[in-house]
């Protein structure tokens, strides 16, 4: 099964995560079918950027968003009205 999670990137104290579509039996350090986006927490205000039409594309396929994705759509969304 598909799923759409984050995977953490970056040094020590400094995270920057990409939005990526992998195998759910697999760790997300694994190798990714495709990366969708970004999140940088650090930056003042944080940065998401994630291509909804990929996502839409591999929900469609049967991929499951995690709750945090989920949560940065919505923070995505609402930004951009």
């Amino acid at each position: 099964m598909l799923t759409i999670r984050l995977r953490r990137m970056g040094n020590r104290n400094r995270p920057f995560y990409r939005v990526v579509v992998s195998d759910s039996r697999k760790p997300p350090t694994a190798s990714a079918v495709e990366e969708v986006g970004y999140y940088n927490p650090i930056s003042n205000p944080p940065q998401v950027r994630i291509d909804a039409d990929r996502v839409d594309h591999w929900v469609g396929v049967g991929a499951r968003p995690s709750r945090t994705v989920l949560r940065l759509l919505r923070t995505q969304e609402g930004g951009a009205s």
